[in-house]
């Protein structure tokens, strides 16, 4: 399996940013939202490039790569965590993890129709699998689905950015590094977050001497690790399998943020999570391509015998 590496990287990252929902639910309540979340894009846009500097892979973008540069970090990085923000305030969490599980789908059909990726029957079936798989964890929570709301548009609109972004990143990726497209990504994104965090939060910036060490230590970790290497290596597999094959792990994020709250903040794992997880799991094997090739394999191998 030529992907397997990238599959795998791909879950691990997935484990990261599922954990890392709940050092955010830590960085929201001892900052304002908005301003810390700035500083969080801007911190690992700086570990990008300077992870990049190391590598010597960095390098000023061609004007058709700058134009890709700022609409991909305007809809992945300011709409998106703007939206989403502003949604999840004015909606229930069941309504607002339902709306999100729809983004690998949503990437799909832009796939589909911008880049003509005609996605195979048993890959539109992993999709669906997915789908349900979030619908079990997120409903399994006792809220139930409350009536639409503004909130729900908004966590619509953050994943619609997203699932875009991805068609962009996959385009721009051709002529540049997925690796150095995040980091530029990351910091023009960053730095239009705090001119907004500074019209909406005044009060941001002389917030964050209250916050005790540990506050601080984990807004690096979420910083370096799961927003800057993590964007990095997801971005770079969008480029190797294509935005539809990587957005398919992103329901993985919804099983790994709940094991995270398990792990972190005392919450319960029930049995429909654990079967919520196994229909997640399965659609990522068929939406990702992965048991395609598994079968393609063992019939290649099966006929050189």
């Amino acid at each position: 399996m030529k992907n397997l590496p990238t599959f795998l990287m791909l879950t691990c990252v997935m484990a990261i940013w599922g954990f890392n929902v709940s050092i955010i639910k830590v960085l929201v309540g001892n900052f304002s939202p908005i301003t810390i979340t700035s500083l969080r894009i801007l911190t690992a846009g700086i570990t990008v490039f300077l992870i990049l500097f190391l590598l010597k892979k960095l390098r000023s973008p061609s004007r058709k790569e700058l134009i890709y540069i700022l609409f991909a970090g305007l809809l992945n990085v300011v709409a998106h965590h703007a939206f989403l923000s502003i949604g999840l305030t004015e909606t229930s969490a069941t309504n607002g993890g339902l709306i999100l599980g729809a983004g690998p789908l949503l990437t799909a059909i832009f796939s589909t129709v911008i880049l003509k990726n005609r996605p195979t029957f048993i890959q539109v079936f992993g999709f669906l699998l997915g789908g349900t798989g979030v619908t079990f964890i997120v409903l399994s929570g006792g809220e139930g689905v409350s009536s639409l709301s503004m909130g729900d548009f908004y966590v619509f609109l953050s994943i619609l950015a997203q699932a875009l972004s991805f068609i962009l990143i996959s385009k721009a990726s051709k002529t540049m590094d997925a690796r150095l497209l995040t980091g530029y990504m990351l910091v023009w994104g960053a730095v239009i977050l705090f001119v907004i965090s500074l019209i909406v939060e005044p009060r941001g910036l002389a917030e964050l001497t209250n916050a005790p060490g540990s506050v601080w230590l984990l807004f690096f970790v979420s910083a370096i690790l799961a927003t800057g290497v993590g964007h990095m290596v997801y971005n770079a597999s969008i480029s190797r399998v294509g935005p539809a094959e990587a957005s398919i792990f992103l329901n993985l994020n919804t099983f790994f943020a709940l094991a995270g709250s398990a792990l972190f903040l005392g919450e319960v794992i029930t049995v429909s999570h654990l079967l919520g997880l196994v229909l997640i799991v399965s659609g990522v094997l068929f939406g990702s391509g992965a048991l395609e090739q598994i079968l393609s394999k063992r019939k290649h191998k099966a006929q050189t015998m």
